[in-house]
Order: C-alpha cells, then sequence, then structure tokens
C-alpha cells in the first residue's frame, strides 16, 4: 500500500493533469534541481513520453520542429537561471515562426526570487528576460491557481498569432500540497447551424474586376489549416501563388500557379508590378523576403491575417478581412464561386511561363549541385519534411527549387539564427515518426548543437543529416568578399565528421561529387537508420555563381552616411 504522502496532490500534478487534458504527448527538455518535481509528476502519470536533451537550446528547438511538423502544441521543461537562458535564444526562433510551445521554467523558492541573496540558479530578472524571447511570460503566484494558469498558458500559446509563452514556477511551489480542482469551462454550443462568414461586396466586387490577380501565402495558411482553401480560391479566380518562406507547401510546388517562394525575385517584382490585385493570406512580409519591403504590390490589396495589428504593418491594404484563415477563404469561394472572372485565360500561360523562367535561372547558378538537389527531389518521399539551417545550399536552392507538396513538411529557420536546424529535425521525427526527415546544414551552424545527435541516437530516429562541409560560415565569407573584397572570422577548422558522426552511434560517409551522393542517399533512406551524409565541397566543386546573401544584403554592409 502507498505511503500517504505518495497519494498528496502537488502543484507539479496539477501541471501534468492540465497537459494531459490539452493532449500533450511529448515534453523535451533537461532535468534539473528546479523542476525535478514535474518530472516526477510526468513518470507517475505515465502517458507523456520525456525526450532528453544535452541542452536547453536543443530541447526548445526539438519542441518547435515538433509543433511545426505536428500541428500540436510543443512543450519543453527547463532549469532556471542559466538553464532558463540557455533557452532563451531557440525561443525568439519559436517567436520569429509563431510557434505554439509552452515553456515550463523552474524558478528560486518564492521567498528569494529578486532579492539578489545568492540562491542557487538565481537570475536577477528571469521574467522579463523570458518576456523577452516570448510571445509572453508569467509567473505561478499562487499554487492553488496552478490548473487555471497552466490552461491559459497554453490557450494563449495557440491563439493566434500564436507563439512560445513561458511559464516560470518556484521551486517550493512545485511540491506544495493543494486541492485536485476539476476545471471546467462551459461553452454555448448553437446546434445545426453553419457559421456565416460576412465578407464585404468592396472585397469580392475587387476580386471579380481583377485582371491580373495574385495571392501571397504565408504562415498563416498553414497554421490555419487552410491549404486546401487556399488552392481553391487560387483556382476559382485564376491567382498567381507567391508564397513567403513559411508558406511553403500551402500550394503544391509543382502546380502550374504556384510561383513560389521567389517574391524578391527581379522577375517576380516585375511581374507584380502589373498585377492590378494582391490577396494576402497570414504573411509576415518579412525583410529578408521583400528586399526591405522594396517587392512591389498593387494598389487593391485584400490582406486576410487573424491578428489585427498584421494589418498595415508592412504593406497597405485596401481591405483587411481579420479572422481564420480557413473560414475567410471557404467564405470567399463560396461567394465567388460560378461568378465571373476578367482573368484571360493567357495570365495562365503567363504564371507558368513566370516560375519556369525563375527555377532555370536559379538552377543555372548551381553547377554541381543542381545534381544533389535532383537526387534528392527524386529519391526522397512527396512528404518528405525538410529541415533547413542556415547554410548557402539551403539558402540558394533547398528553400526554393527542391519542391515541397505539403503542409508541415517544411521547417526553416524563421529568426534566421544558425545551429537549430539538427534539434529541430529530431523533434519533427519524433512528431511524426512514419514520414522521413531530412536535416540540411552546415558545417559551422551545426557544431552549435552537434551534441544533440546523440539524443536523436538515443530515441532510435532514421533522420537523416546532409552536412555540406566547406569548413567555414560560406554565406558571410561570399557577403564579405562582395561587400569588402575581403573576409575576416569566417574559416573553421572542421572535425573528422564520419567520424564524430559514428561516434554518436550514425551510419556517415563523406562523398566528393553528385554521383556519390546520390547513391548514398538511397542507401541512408532503404536502411532506415540515423545517417549522416557529409558532402565535401572543395571535392564537388564551386558553384557556377557564388551565393552573395539576400539581396541588397552587400550593399547594406558598405561604408556610408546615415
Amino acid at each position: 500500500m502507498k505511503k500517504q504522502e505518495e497519494l498528496q496532490f502537488t502543484t507539479a500534478d496539477a501541471i501534468v493533469k492540465e497537459l494531459v487534458q490539452a493532449g500533450v504527448e511529448v515534453a523535451f527538455g533537461i532535468v534539473s534541481i528546479h523542476n525535478m518535481p514535474i518530472y516526477d509528476a510526468i513518470l507517475r502519470e505515465g502517458s507523456i513520453q520525456l525526450v532528453c536533451s544535452r541542452g536547453e537550446s536543443g530541447a526548445v528547438n526539438m519542441a518547435d520542429g515538433y509543433a511545426r511538423a505536428t500541428g500540436k502544441l510543443g512543450v519543453v521543461i527547463t532549469s532556471t537561471g542559466t538553464g532558463a537562458g540557455n533557452a532563451a535564444g531557440s525561443l525568439v526562433e519559436a517567436w520569429a515562426a509563431g510557434v505554439p510551445l509552452l515553456h515550463l521554467t523552474g524558478e528560486v523558492a518564492s521567498p528569494y526570487i529578486g532579492t539578489g541573496k545568492g540562491y542557487i540558479h538565481e537570475c536577477k530578472d528571469q521574467l522579463s528576460m523570458m518576456k523577452g524571447a516570448c510571445k509572453s511570460a508569467i509567473r505561478l503566484r499562487n499554487p492553488q491557481q496552478t490548473a487555471a494558469i497552466v490552461r491559459e498558458s497554453i490557450k494563449n500559446a495557440l491563439t493566434a498569432p500564436s507563439g512560445p509563452v513561458s511559464l516560470e514556477i518556484p521551486i517550493d511551489f512545485q511540491s506544495a500540497i493543494i486541492d485536485d480542482v476539476s476545471l471546467e469551462e462551459i461553452e454555448s454550443v448553437a446546434s445545426n447551424q453553419k457559421t456565416t462568414i460576412m465578407i464585404s461586396n468592396q472585397a469580392i466586387n475587387t476580386i471579380l474586376n481583377a485582371r491580373r490577380p495574385v495571392i501571397w501565402a504565408g504562415g498563416g495558411v498553414i497554421s490555419a489549416g487552410a491549404s486546401q482553401e487556399l488552392q481553391k480560391l487560387a483556382k476559382e479566380i485564376g491567382a498567381a501563388v507567391i508564397t513567403s518562406q513559411s508558406g511553403k507547401g500551402s500550394i503544391p510546388e509543382d502546380h502550374e500557379q504556384c510561383i513560389g517562394h521567389f517574391a524578391a525575385y527581379e522577375s517576380t517584382k516585375e511581374f507584380l508590378q502589373k498585377a492590378d490585385l494582391l490577396i494576402s493570406v497570414g504573411v509576415r512580409f518579412r525583410g529578408n523576403e521583400t528586399s526591405n519591403w522594396k517587392v512591389p504590390v498593387p494598389h487593391n490589396h485584400i490582406a486576410i491575417d487573424a491578428d489585427l495589428q498584421a494589418i498595415n504593418r508592412n504593406y497597405k491594404a485596401t481591405v483587411g478581412l481579420v479572422g481564420d484563415a480557413k473560414d475567410i477563404l471557404t467564405g470567399l469561394v463560396e461567394k465567388l464561386e460560378g461568378k465571373k472572372t476578367n482573368v484571360h485565360p493567357s495570365y495562365i500561360e503567363e504564371i507558368s511561363y513566370l516560375r519556369s523562367k525563375i527555377r532555370s535561372q536559379l538552377r543555372g547558378t548551381l553547377g554541381p549541385y543542381e545534381q544533389i538537389l535532383d537526387g534528392m527531389r527524386e529519391i526522397l518521399p512527396r512528404d518528405t519534411i525538410l529541415v533547413r539551417d542556415v547554410t548557402v545550399q539551403a539558402n540558394v536552392w533547398g528553400s526554393r527549387l527542391f519542391e515541397i507538396y505539403e503542409a508541415r513538411t517544411s521547417i526553416h529557420a524563421s529568426g534566421g539564427g544558425i545551429g537549430q536546424g539538427l534539434p529541430t529535425a529530431i523533434g519533427a521525427q519524433i512528431g511524426c515518426k512514419d514520414k522521413t526527415v531530412v536535416l540540411m546544414a552546415g558545417d559551422g551552424g551545426f557544431m552549435v548543437n552537434v551534441g544533440e545527435m546523440i539524443t536523436a541516437a538515443e530515441e532510435q530516429l532514421p533522420i537523416i543529416i546532409v552536412l555540406f562541409d566547406d569548413s567555414g560560415y560560406g554565406v558571410l565569407r561570399n557577403i564579405q568578399e562582395a561587400a569588402y573584397g575581403r573576409q575576416v572570422a569566417v574559416d573553421l577548422l572542421s572535425p573528422d565528421f564520419v567520424k564524430l558522426a559514428e561516434s554518436m552511434h550514425f551510419n556517415a560517409v563523406r562523398v566528393g561529387s553528385g554521383h556519390e551522393f546520390i547513391s548514398e542517399l538511397r542507401t541512408a533512406k532503404e536502411k532506415c537508420k540515423p545517417s549522416m551524409i557529409v558532402v565535401d565541397m572543395e571535392a564537388v566543386g564551386p558553384m557556377a555563381k557564388p551565393f552573395g546573401g539576400p539581396p541588397g544584403a552587400a550593399e547594406a554592409f558598405k561604408p556610408k552616411k546615415l
């Protein structure tokens, strides 16, 4: 028979109870003296899988990748002070990408918060640090309110615009005995009634009168599960579809109307200058994807977003439709169905010509890497999840020419930070065990979280790492050369990546040609075990045209008067 104290309900139990009620199946993190009660409660409850990372930064990235690949809430548990600080950079990435994530962190015992007494793991102002890295941050101040605070934090993380929410729980509160309250939220539900979406005649008439409509699809389409609705609208009105990096997969990239992630390309800019309507859906219009907002957009702009503050943030809108993208797109399609538009059949041919032209131009810059690109797309399944760290090959063709066909199968570093690809891919693979997950990374960034390879091996994940090794920060090399004609602090000594990977229980090989790469990728796919293919970029050879960074990157760093 259990001892009486083992049957007592604590704050940690209340936290786990809320996680289970929210459908949480996996939590990532590192155990610590400031979160042990939570870990123990998870163990006792028994239904949540615990994935033990090798660093807090990696743990957050894993929860991030899991959330992006599955559409579920990501959960990460870290320690206090330094542990929370280690998590902060990756939380910024989750914030930049709008990823629904719950960060549970410890805090020093409540009487010592803010005293500066030197309680172990003490941070001067941990809550403010978390607020700066997250959508929001909150401290549990009354253990009896645990269930309500955890539930509210989860709702906040999932509510558009979604993002990471940090909840800190002082260590003395985690073991506090509290009442096990049944917390029930009552909602009034109208039965047998179809939701009616009210859309103004101005929006409908603007669309019907457009001769050259363009849709710009962002990550909000994928967050809302609105890919099918977007494709129906594009077909209904004959629109060209541009995607942001986060919006890749909202329309299959082999679709004749899909221009893709090429908004900042000159040919696309010229095309947009002739457009007479833009419909943007869940797009942030990031600076690096719009040449710092120099990409032209039509005067007529219907902006669809769940976030009121997104309207007119970067580009002016003539009509703002605020709400769930899936509902709004459904409403638009219903109102437009059967109505005649002004789009000429030749417009579709023009879209197809543009998509072919820009892809052909970019392919012409790849040199020997074109064979690697084509080999990857030929061998890998259509629903492969491609995770891209910040590296030359990912920037040039991994994010553009490697075709993505489904939502949630394209993951990249929205905030531009290097080294987060490996743990993000691990999280994606844990969330989607039946899919192939491939990581594209460079040697410089890869070393940031290289220790997480052992986490992948421990979890027996069949992740495939394609590591492009040029012994340095290739992107920065090219930008420095273009801006200054010289380079500094970009050359790195690479380890023997094959031996390193093998010591981490990975199958590993080094290749020096596209032919070798294709053969080894096919082998890695068939073996279905943790695998790494190191691409020796010196042996493969240079690209036909060096990558100089995002449009305007070199010019931004040249001396100039302000």
